[in-house]
């Protein structure tokens, strides 16, 4: 399916309750969705890195949602498939509730991308938090609340550690460079005061001579 047709200076930043309640709700329901921007991407067939070009979003985003099939590691199971060619995806801390208006509407996971094989796989910046929506939440069918999962995949802190690497940079520069003013504006004051003592000095001294003259002459 093509994406949607979007406006400029478009960003798409829904919080967690509304990738659940609405687009993750509508979507396991079958319900048409009014703005088609989240496509369907069997994310355990590709690698992170992959997924940008299969967005529908603009390229310049820095985060991409997807709804995701619910491939299990096994037949008869309930873990969910989560190798790649590449890699693998491992969970990482607790599922954290998602909830509306005080009930209880899905759960949210995150996962970190590993290059390699486990237990030896190299851990990436690739992050994904995956959505899940509860079964209560489901009308009718039973079991429909495993059919997807929606995903948004980021990479954890790239542009922001060059950013803040760069601002660090400046900073000490700035940081020198304004101490170097100081230094220099300490060292003329110090010039420029000796300078006026000095000339203090020598007229102090012409006084003291022209009086010692005017005395002798008299």
């Amino acid at each position: 399916m093509a994406p949607a047709d979007l406006p400029p200076g478009f960003r798409f930043h829904p919080t967690d309750e509304e990738l659940v309640n609405y687009y993750l709700k509508r979507k396991v329901h079958g319900l048409s969705i009014e703005l088609d921007i989240i496509p369907e991407v069997d994310l355990y067939k590709c690698e992170p890195w992959e997924l940008a070009e299969k967005s529908f979003l603009p390229s310049r985003d820095s985060e991409w949602y997807f709804f995701g099939p619910r491939d299990r590691k096994y037949p008869n199971g309930c873990r969910t498939n989560r190798a790649t060619q590449a890699g693998y995806w491992k969970s990482t801390g607790k599922d954290r509730r998602v909830s509306y208006q005080n009930r209880p509407i899905g759960m949210k996971k995150t996962l970190v991308y590993y290059k390699g094989r486990a237990p030896q796989g190299l851990r990436t910046n690739w992050v994904m938090h995956e959505y899940r929506i509860e079964e209560s939440e489901c009308e009718n069918t039973k079991g429909i609340q495993d059919s997807y999962a929606l995903c948004r995949v980021f990479k954890k802190n790239a542009a922001f550690g060059e950013f803040h690497e760069q601002k660090q940079g400046e900073c000490s520069s700035s940081q020198a460079k304004e101490k170097q003013e100081q230094f220099t504006n300490v060292r003329d004051a110090g010039q420029s005061s000796g300078s006026s003592e000095h000339g203090k000095d020598n007229s102090w001294m012409q006084f003291i001579s022209d009086d010692l003259w005017r005395n002798k002459t008299k």
